[in-house]
């Protein structure tokens, strides 16, 4: 039986860009069942603590660019530290996700290029004719699966992979959960794949 991964993420977050590639090839690695789960990350920001980038003290605000400096070199990737379209309404983008997995696709390769789209090429994805191009790149048809991210539905599921992030510890983007324990930020594949490689019972909060 394939080891299950549940996968909670906006595409609005630029580490789960930065981890996406790191991770899809761990996945393809050990053959997980990945469950793909786009989250309003406003949201669970909201409900957990957190705070959006514009409101968090300006030595935060600082880390991140540093931080984002760092995983940029270690990553080899060449994006943009602020793109023209971040941040942007990325309700559009993380509903196709959800369509595509509805229609039995896998949305890994509109991801990849979504977050290319806007690190790299500075392109919005909260247009619909963007996110078409992004679609059709993936070898995927733009059209019905747009109209399907726009379906009450599709947001239904939104809002219940919300608040499942929520309920299974997410407070973030990307994080992982692997048997109930979840692997906050995309440094951690790396112990996502030592529990993997390991089978090693999952590790909780000590009772008090």
């Amino acid at each position: 039986m394939a080891v299950e991964v549940s996968y909670f993420f906006s595409m609005i977050s630029p580490f789960a860009y930065i981890g996406h590639d790191p991770f899809m090839a761990l996945a393809a690695k050990y053959d997980l069942a990945v469950h793909y789960r786009p989250m309003m990350l406003g949201e669970v920001f909201a409900e957990t603590g957190g705070l959006p980038l514009g409101k968090r003290h300006p030595l935060r605000q600082a880390y991140r660019l540093i931080e984002l400096q760092r995983w940029r070199e270690k990553r080899g990737l060449k994006f943009k530290l602020k793109p023209d379209h971040w941040p942007f309404d990325c309700g559009l983008a993380d509903r196709v996700v959800i369509a595509i997995c509805e229609a039995g696709q896998n949305p890994g390769p509109f991801m990849a290029l979504g977050f290319h789209a806007i690190w790299v090429e500075d392109r919005n994805l909260a247009d619909d004719s963007v996110v078409a191009d992004v679609l059709e790149a993936a070898q995927m048809k733009s059209g019905p699966l747009i109209k399907a991210a726009k379906e009450d539905r599709t947001g239904e599921l939104y809002r219940q992979y919300t608040d499942e992030a929520i309920e299974r510890g997410c407070f973030g983007s990307p994080c992982y959960v692997l048997n109930d324990e979840p692997f906050w930020g995309q440094d951690r594949v790396d112990l996502l794949e030592d529990a993997i490689r390991s089978g090693r019972q999952p590790y909780t909060v000590p009772a008090a």
